[in-house]
């Protein structure tokens, strides 16, 4: 039973710095290629950093420059650095992850989510 659990959300002001960690279980990590999507209310979820097995990344150009996915395959995790906030990166957000050296941003193309964390950034 493959299992995501986000942490690290929380309310920050604009310019503000925020770290989100996955933790994975249940599969051994090397073998996935992760994602971090998010969704604001009212909005469909969007693809924001992908991470494949190598380490090669691909992201929204919405976020190019001010996040940074990265993985620890040793410990299991998944980490989203987000600097410069905005309000508009407000959102819950999810990691996921599918068996495939594959980059991919697009949200059907994953096959196991986590519950989310969420992202509240204030002007």
């Amino acid at each position: 039973q493959v299992q995501l659990v986000e942490s690290g959300g929380g309310s920050v002001q604009a310019g503000g710095s925020l770290r989100l960690s996955c933790v994975s279980s249940g599969y051994p990590a090397s073998v996935y290629s992760m994602a971090w999507f998010r969704q604001a209310p009212g909005k469909e979820r969007e693809g924001v950093a992908t991470i494949n097995t190598g380490g090669v990344t691909d992201y929204a150009d919405s976020v190019k420059g001010r996040f940074t996915i990265s993985r620890d395959n040793a410990v299991n995790t998944l980490y989203l650095r987000m600097n410069s906030l905005k309000p508009e990166d407000t959102a819950m957000y999810y990691c996921a992850a599918r068996r495939t050296w594959l980059l991919s941003l697009v949200v059907g193309s994953y096959n196991y989510w986590g519950q989310g964390t969420q992202v509240t950034v204030s002007s």
